[in-house]
Order: structure tokens, then sequence, then C-alpha cells
């Protein structure tokens, strides 16, 4: 399987998730740090997540699920390698 070397499309969310990603930041930060920013920067900030961060979360659960497919494929072709006549 060939890897392409153009960089990871941006991970969207929809609206509602979003949102609720916005609302859940925002009050983090206000909590944590006492940082009381805008809606303008909080979205600033999930920007930078979704273009910088989240695609290495994407691309390790791509990872994981690559290696849990070929465990699974391999358990197979064992399979059918028992059940081959002599």
């Amino acid at each position: 399987m060939s890897r392409s070397k153009t960089k990871a499309p941006v991970i969207t969310l929809a609206p509602e998730q979003e949102r609720e990603a916005l609302h859940t930041l925002k009050r983090f930060l206000e909590d944590r740090f006492e940082l009381e920013l805008g809606s303008f920067e909080v979205a600033e900030v999930l920007e930078l997540f979704s273009k910088e961060i989240a695609p290495h979360y994407y691309n390790r659960a791509i990872a994981d699920v690559q290696l849990h497919l070929k465990e699974r494929f391999e358990s197979i072709e064992s399979d059918l390698w028992a059940l081959e006549k002599p």
C-alpha cells in the first residue's frame, strides 16, 4: 500500500460539533488559565488544533486500524489454510 506525500486534509466538524468544541475550549481556557477570549480568538485556537494537531491523531488512528486489519486478515488467512483439504 503506497502512502501519498501530500499534506493530510484539515479535519472538519459538523456545525453542532464545532459549536460544542468552541464552547468546551472557551470554558477550559477560562477555568484553567483564567483567559477570557472572545469567540473569534477561541475559533482561531480551534483552527490551529484542527490544522496542526488533529491530523497527527487522525494519522495515528489510521495506522492503528491498518494494524488491526492486517492482524485480522492474517487470522482469516490462517483459518482458510486450516480448511484446506490434503
